[in-house]
């Protein structure tokens, strides 16, 4: 992290795309997070009725024929998929003309925390009733984690820095920021970065529910992701994906681009503790978060919003809280904070990208996204988690927060674009 600010290049967001459980596209996503819709029902993908959670954000109404020729969409795994069609809206969005663009300064950073899931739990099916002959040649690259990220560098035909980044919750985190970095130092000028996720499987559920983790409020499906909440229970699983567009700021400005805000502030730390669990008092969390406001040159008291990790599990939300204060002091109860997986449910690798993009949206529009389903404050989460309803507020300078299995955490901060 380059703390040197006069000489690093500036790093702007000139296009974003998303897939939800809560919306297909940006607007959609975005306009229902403001109406607090959840995404949260009934699995519908397979037979959960011996599962202890039946319950799951699963992405409704999506066609990846929009974004996809049928014969590779019969190729790819569906976190391949939603990373495509993520990566289509946002290359759009960003009104790019590939063919005036140096491509070999133009890069893919695309993470997954699991990959192709569905694949292997296919594939094994498979195995199991006809045996080894009948796996598929496309099993290994319909699986591995860094084929969407390959998939979008062939499809735009951009010979840049290309690679996937694997860390569990913070993994599209990590994307982002290594593709920040890259930009900094000059390597590129322009990255597709994020993360995809299609988990909601037998063996993703199941593995969730053996570690307790998930929610078990299976009869009232939109009320069980409750971050901060004293009755929360668990996380619910979600998926889709998230691309956000990263461009050095001279190269936007020259094609006219228009730009939603910067990213200006990176903090990534490890918690060293526990492979599940978080550090005591959030002392990894701390860390990042202090990292990416110094690396930005940012005081504490100037930032005006923070969106929290916030899964609805016991540990994190009263860890995360316990963190905030010790960063932030007094000012963290001046700070409004929200967590959107209580609408979009837990999005494991694609967390990081689709909170990024609630939060550039947040600068953007002045305006906050609830923390739907806050009905009974917890006396260890006592912060302002701007409860069931928006609330408008000017946001100069906002941090997105994603913490991991494993101990990695990581922290981004995005602001208000002003060309001086």
């Amino acid at each position: 992290m380059n703390t040197n600010h006069n000489n690093r290049r500036r790093v702007v967001v000139t296009g974003m795309g998303v897939v939800t459980p809560i919306g297909l596209n940006v607007n959609e996503c975005w306009n229902n997070s403001l109406s607090g819709k959840s995404g949260v029902g009934k699995i519908t993908y397979f037979d959960s009725s011996k599962y202890a959670t039946k319950i799951a954000a699963e992405l409704k109404g999506f066609n990846p024929l929009n974004f996809i020729e049928k014969k590779e969409v019969n190729r790819m795994d569906p976190f391949t998929q939603y990373g495509m069609a993520s990566a289509a809206m946002a290359m759009k969005d960003s009104g790019l003309d590939l063919e005036k663009v140096d491509r070999d300064r133009a890069g893919v950073i695309f993470g997954s925390g699991i990959g192709g899931m569905l694949t292997w739990h296919n594939q094994m099916q498979e195995y199991y009733v006809s045996g080894p002959d009948r796996i598929s040649p496309f099993f290994v690259p319909m699986m591995i984690a860094d084929i969407a990220a390959g998939y979008i560098s062939m499809k735009y035909k951009l010979k840049g820095p290309n690679y996937a980044t694997t860390s569990a919750c913070s993994t599209s985190s990590h994307a982002i920021a290594d593709a920040f970095m890259l930009i900094q130092r000059g390597d590129a000028d322009i990255m597709v970065t994020g993360g995809s996720e299609a988990a909601i499987t037998p063996m993703g559920i199941g593995g969730f529910n053996a570690m307790k983790a998930l929610s078990t409020r299976n009869d009232k499906p939109e009320k069980a992701s409750r971050p901060f909440d004293a009755q929360r229970d668990g996380f619910v699983m979600g998926e889709g994906g998230g691309v956000l567009i990263l461009e050095e700021l001279k190269h936007a400005l020259n094609r006219g681009a228009s730009i939603y805000a910067e990213l200006s502030g990176i903090g990534l730390t490890a918690d060293a503790h526990h492979i599940t669990a978080p550090a005591p008092g959030g002392e990894g969390a701390v860390r990042s978060m202090g990292l990416c406001m110094k690396d930005a040159g940012l005081h504490p008291s100037e930032i005006d919003y923070i969106n929290a990790h916030g899964t609805s599990t016991q540990y994190n939300d009263k860890t995360e809280t316990q963190a905030i204060k010790t960063v932030f002091g007094e000012h963290a109860l001046k700070l409004h904070i929200s967590s959107t997986k209580s609408m979009t449910g837990h999005l494991l690798g694609a967390a990081g990208a689709i909170e990024s993009i609630f939060t550039i949206l947040a600068i953007k529009n002045n305006m906050l996204p609830p923390t739907i389903n806050y009905e009974f404050p917890d006396p260890e989460c006592d912060l302002n988690y701007v409860p069931n309803k928006p609330i408008s507020k000017i946001v100069n300078a906002a941090i997105s927060n994603t913490f991991g299995f494993g101990g990695h955490n990581a922290s981004i901060l995005f602001k208000k674009f002003k060309e001086n």
